[in-house]
């Protein structure tokens, strides 16, 4: 082999473990996953993380910004921020809590309430597509799987 065919010929990377990791596999799956979420929903300008807090927000009108934290797994300045971006858009609004002035109220516009409305089907696709490999059953398995990992931190 000359010095131009070994320049040509494909290196095959060695992973090690990697491949056996749980870990691994569910960080190569979570990468699979918001490729095509943002395929699906990109032009929308949604994150899956953006798309968590609408769907809590819209199913706990008047959730408090810490609840929503806690909901989501975000710490408070992140949840700030993200409530911020979200507000800018006009999709959400705060509302200071009557009884807790140091508190406010989240809930969704009618533009947050309109917009999530046109994502639910378009998340539903996205769903089906990923799971397209497993039965009904199967999907069920892994969801209930994947609860077992660390459900102290969740």
């Amino acid at each position: 082999m000359d010095q131009k065919t070994r320049k040509q010929a494909p290196t095959r990377i060695r992973m090690g473990d990697l491949p056996e990791l749980v870990g691994y596999q569910l960080r190569l799956t979570q990468i699979a996953i918001f490729r095509d979420f943002n395929a699906t929903l990109g032009s929308f300008e949604i994150t899956p993380g953006l798309y968590g807090v609408l769907e809590v927000i819209a199913t706990n009108p008047g959730l408090k910004q810490t609840q929503l934290a806690r909901a989501v797994q975000l710490d408070r300045s992140s949840v700030v921020s993200v409530i911020d971006k979200l507000e800018s858009r006009g999709l959400v609004e705060r509302r200071v809590v009557a009884a807790d002035r140091r508190s406010n109220a989240l809930e969704l516009t009618a533009a947050g309430a309109a917009l999530l409305a046109r994502l639910r089907p378009l998340v539903a696709g996205h769903e089906e597509r990923l799971a397209a490999g497993l039965s009904a059953r199967e999907r069920a398995t892994l969801i209930e799987l994947l609860g077992r990992i660390f459900p102290e931190h969740r």
